[in-house]
């Protein structure tokens, strides 16, 4: 029987107190509590450690990870969830674990993220995700679509060849001309270029099919805002897609790279996609760089109700 006075004494901390609130609700590995709570795995590994001790949390394995669990007393949770009410980081880690738990049961997803783990590792001529890349991009049919600070237009080039018509919008007078002349010389008249934010960007409500944001969100000012654009130039039942960067502390990237924020969290953008009325909302984290700093790519998707 855990000690009450040394119980009472555990879940004063906050951490803690966090975690046992997350354990008595679902079984949890040590990556997904990372991924929650946004911590570090020593401190996570560190906290469970002093739960256990006080057997207020157990484990029990599972192939290559452990698995926790709450083991404290009814009378015990019941206090915790009471002073659970004083933190305000519990409704977020409400939502991430809703979060986490649906991404559990994509069994399609965790079967590419172990293929995508060996992808590259062994050399076959001729294969490279631009190669893939490029021969889905041929076989999937677009009306409209809008390439949403679209730079120097890559993506929309590759949109075009199978798009009716592609609208590239960016904020650089340079960068639209420059993108004008490729279109012109590549002889792609699908495709145009408009001087805009995407946050308000040039284009009429309702009228497109396809709105993608590539690489391009952690520049707004406004993400919420973006997205809110991005859902009003949606047909009903049009799809957005986003790449961008997973959240990160590299913080030089604001001066190299002009960042406005450092990447965002997996919650974060399904929050900012929820709020502003998409459905059919997927997360994942698609690659990560082997260089430092590390990047990791996010790539989000939804949908704009039909009706």
């Amino acid at each position: 029987m855990p000690s009450i006075l040394n119980s009472l004494k555990l879940i004063s901390d906050p951490t803690r107190l966090r975690l046992l609130i997350l354990l008595e609700s679902e079984e949890l590995s040590v990556a997904e509590m990372q991924s929650i709570l946004g911590m570090g795995q020593s401190r996570i590994s560190t906290q469970l450690s002093q739960l256990k001790k006080e057997s207020l949390v157990s484990d029990r394995r599972v192939g290559k990870n452990n698995l926790y669990s709450s083991s404290a007393p009814a009378s015990l949770i019941q206090v915790a969830h009471q002073a659970a009410e004083e933190i305000s980081e519990i409704s977020t880690d409400r939502a991430a674990l809703r979060l986490t738990l649906s991404k559990r049961k994509d069994r399609t997803r965790a079967y590419f993220d172990e293929l995508a783990g060996k992808f590259g590792r062994q050399y076959v001529p001729g294969r490279s995700w631009k190669g893939l890349a490029e021969a889905f991009l041929k076989i999937l049919n677009y009306d409209v679509v809008a390439d949403l600070g679209a730079g120097e237009g890559t993506l929309s080039q590759l949109l075009a060849q199978r798009a009716q018509k592609v609208i590239a919008v960016d904020n650089s007078q340079k960068m639209v001309e420059f993108g004008q002349q490729l279109a012109k010389n590549h002889k792609l008249p699908n495709l145009e270029y408009r001087l805009g934010d995407i946050e308000t960007p040039p284009i009429e409500p309702e009228s497109v099919d396809l709105a993608i944001f590539s690489q391009s969100l952690h520049h707004a000012e406004h993400p919420e805002k973006a997205l809110k654009k991005a859902f009003e130039i949606l047909h009903h039942g049009g799809t957005l897609v986003i790449l961008d960067l997973l959240q990160h502390n590299f913080e030089q990237a604001r001066e190299i790279y002009f960042d406005t924020w450092l990447g965002f969290s997996e919650l974060s953008v399904t929050q900012m996609l929820d709020i502003n009325g998409f459905e059919m909302i997927e997360t994942a984290i698609v690659d990560k760089e082997d260089e430092p700093p590390h990047f990791q790519t996010l790539l989000a998707t939804a949908r704009k109700p039909k009706t």
